[in-house]
């Protein structure tokens, strides 16, 4: 019986163990959309990518950009359409403009949460 117990203590000691070096690494992982830059965690939105309006669809609320590749995603570079977070975004952008925008998933789609102007 007390090397049954002496074997439990030693379980729960090895999974305390290995609870403490992955609870720091889980911590750190923050949310699914941030990204890891110089060593600290950067919050997504901030992560803007490069792009170029091909056109805007006030009707659907929808625009469509041809990007750069969108790190937070890792999605490559290509032309696609995208929803806005909130319609108004659009009356910012016109077709031709070079923009800096954020893209997250929102209810299961690719969502323009943030846009400005290139500079």
């Amino acid at each position: 019986m007390n090397a049954m117990i002496k074997n439990i203590r030693h379980l729960a000691l090895a999974c305390g163990w290995a609870g403490a070096l992955v609870a720091p690494v889980w911590a750190a992982a923050a949310t699914v959309t941030d990204t890891v830059k110089a060593g600290a965690i950067v919050p997504a939105e901030s992560v803007l990518t490069e792009g170029v309006v091909k056109k805007v669809d006030k009707t659907v609320g929808k625009i469509t950009i041809q990007h750069g590749e969108i790190r937070n995603l890792g999605m490559m570079p290509m032309t696609m359409m995208f929803r806005v977070k909130d319609p108004a975004m659009l009356e910012q952008v016109q077709a031709g403009q070079k923009i800096r925008f954020h893209v997250d998933i929102v209810n299961n789609a690719y969502t323009v949460v943030r846009i400005e102007p290139s500079k």
